[in-house]
């Protein structure tokens, strides 16, 4: 199966829990704070903020039988009813001709140009074959926000009205994200895109969370020093989604509606569901179904308004590419390119991890530097410019607490799609040849490496681990193996493992399994992990962590956060608006050459530098 945004995925609308699961059946985790409760109490604002207050009447509408099942009242009402038991979570959607807009012009229709501290994303896709990827995603201002640094979590509730701000502490944010969703399960919907994400988690998760489940073995006191201060994680839950369908050419804007809204302003006793954060209640009452529906077509009729106009908040530069999209970066950002390594330090520190790999402690070891460089450059500019530089199946824009990323990841982390998780180890790599006879040699050598096969085979065996610790037993399997995936500018080889999902396990317990990849990480993890914290500088972040969405109904679909840029903004005396941090790393084994793999590391960064390179030729300065 391709990788990607929008080549796979589907939304089927199964309980947390899958189609098995009966509320009780399943293991509950302890409520890991009382905060929990204001996820399943409050309702959104921020931009709806100006309907919040009608969204408590009980008036008629004009959607009202419309005939158009995405607004129809009557559907509406039909979907809770013949929903499962503690239903919550019901969309309502609308559905526009695209063919006057795109993603890019959608997202700056959501968020003005100089608005970097709203949390918005843009996710897009390029399939492995050059070609565009089905669908695309655009959201902002999300409703609730999960941010954690180490075991520190702030939690933001924008839906009452008014803010609610929470500080916890728990000895594991994705447990608690997971607690939070329980409360929150969705109505089974067919009439949407069965392929399509269309509201739920998105976020990030970076590669020192893989700590929350292994604190004992890789302590994050034992961690290299963190000089950038970035939340570990933070995830934030969208109710409302905008859904391009590139082949079908219409636009879906859905947005998500709490039933809970609905009970709003009524007397509740202590066991009602807004109240004592459950979602137990059997059935809600015409009234209460009538109020949440009215609330949610106002704010879907929001956003609706908003791409009809097709006003964007602030004008889309207008660049000309008139320098080669294939080329090295230049020698003028080169030059102002810096590492947290010199060249010494890398060599010497391949040379550490080739001896631990000689007395047997690891197999292979991933080991990166981190490159920096000022420009004045505008991140979002730098994502356009790197959709013509690296187009991948995974290209995201994420504005989020403390940084933004621009990324064009190749790889999967995690996937999750009807309850199956899907691992795709990514390894190997060749430039594309020139011609099709000189790529089809280029493939066959690669294949016939003996070094790029056994540290394939060794992530693959890291892949069924895995997949092993969360499916269940007998399901685990290689369904392909050491294949060929081309991208625009490299090959890798690939292979696929996948595994059924067991009953008393979550999309989110499958992210747990599988961060970090062995691809960034090493073999075994843990013992390649401890080695690293001693000879990198810095903590990674974002880098080597996933990147990516967790919908409504439990299916997951997270990038490896390679090829990622990690951008924030520059201190006033740097001369420059945005510092921009590059990571790359280089897989290493018993027979490596230190020089070779240094080179390997500048190499995969090359095309994030050409596209800050193309950024500034194109469209100048912010």
């Amino acid at each position: 199966r391709a990788a990607g945004f929008g080549a796979d995925f589907r939304v089927q609308g199964t309980c947390l829990q899958g189609p098995s699961c009966r509320r009780g059946n399943h293991l509950r985790p302890r409520r890991l704070s009382d905060a929990a409760r204001y996820v399943s109490t409050t309702r959104r604002t921020d931009i709806t903020a100006v309907v919040a207050s009608e969204a408590q009447e009980e008036s008629k509408t004009e959607h009202d039988d419309t005939g158009f099942v995405g607004t129809s009242k009557s559907a509406f009402a039909d979907r809770v009813k013949a929903g499962k038991e503690g239903v919550r979570m019901v969309p309502l959607w609308r559905r526009l001709f695209s063919d006057q807009l795109t993603p890019v012009e959608l997202f700056r229709t959501l968020v003005p140009e100089g608005d970097t501290k709203t949390h918005a994303f843009l996710l897009e896709s390029v399939t492995n074959d050059g070609n565009v990827g089905r669908f695309s995603f655009v959201g902002a201002r999300p409703v609730v926000e999960v941010i954690a640094q180490r075991f520190d979590i702030t939690l933001r509730d924008y839906r009452s009205g008014e803010l609610v701000h929470e500080k916890v502490n728990c000895d594991d944010p994705w447990r608690y994200i997971a607690e939070l969703m329980r409360d929150l399960p969705c109505a089974d919907i067919e009439e949407l895109p069965s392929n399509a994400f269309s509201g739920g988690w998105v976020g990030y998760g970076g590669y020192d969370t893989f700590r929350y489940a292994e604190n004992k073995k890789l302590p994050f006191e034992a961690a290299p020093h963190d000089d950038r201060q970035l939340p570990d994680m933070h995830m934030g839950l969208y109710q409302s989604t905008v859904v391009f369908d590139h082949f079908a050419k219409i636009v879906y804007v859905v947005e998500w509606v709490d039933l809970a809204d609905g009970v709003r302003g009524e007397e509740e006793d202590e066991s009602s569901p807004a109240e004592n954060g459950e979602s137990e209640r059997k059935e809600w009452s015409d009234e209460q179904i009538a109020r949440a529906y009215t609330g949610g077509i106002k704010r879907l009729d929001l956003v609706v308004s908003r791409v009809m106009e097709h006003r964007l908040c602030s004008p889309l530069p207008v660049g000309f590419v008139d320098m080669s999209t294939t080329n090295p970066a230049s020698e003028s950002t080169a030059s102002r390119i810096k590492s947290n390594m010199t060249k010494e330090e890398y060599v010497e520190g391949v040379e550490k991890c080739k001896y631990h790999i000689s007395i047997g402690d690891a197999f292979q070891i991933v080991l990166s530097q981190r490159f920096e460089m000022l420009s004045d450059a505008e991140p979002f500019n730098v994502y356009r410019a790197l959709r013509v530089i690296n187009p991948s199946p995974y290209m995201i824009y994420l504005q989020c607490e403390g940084c933004i990323l621009v990324a064009s990841s190749p790889e999967i982390l995690c996937r999750v799609q009807d309850r199956v998780m899907v691992n795709r180890p990514l390894a190997g790599t060749r430039w594309r040849g020139k011609t099709e006879e000189e790529d089809a040699a280029l493939a066959k050598d690669l294949l016939a490496d003996e070094k790029e096969r056994a540290e394939h085979i060794m992530l693959v065996d890291l892949g069924r681990n895995d997949v092993g610790r969360v499916a269940a037993f007998g399901t685990v399997h290689v369904d392909k193996l050491m294949e060929i995936e081309r991208y625009s500018h490299v090959m890798h080889i690939s292979s696929t493992v996948t595994g059924r999902l067991r009953d008393e396990f979550s999309s989110w317990d499958a992210l747990r399994s599988a961060l970090p990849a062995g691809t960034v990480s090493g073999a075994p993890k843990i013992r390649a992990m401890q080695i690293l914290d001693t000879i990198e500088k810095h903590m990674r972040g974002p880098y080597g962590g996933g990147i990516g969405f967790v919908s409504f109904s439990d299916d997951m679909n997270i990038a490896l956060a390679l090829r990622t840029m990690v951008i924030r903004q520059a201190a006033p005396d740097q001369g420059a608006r945005w510092q921009y941090y590059l990571q790359a790393g280089a897989g290493l084994v018993a027979d490596s050459d230190p020089d070779a793999e240094y080179q390997e590391t500048v190499n995969k960064s090359m095309a994030l530098r050409r596209a800050i390179d193309l950024a500034e030729q194109a469209f100048g300065s912010s």
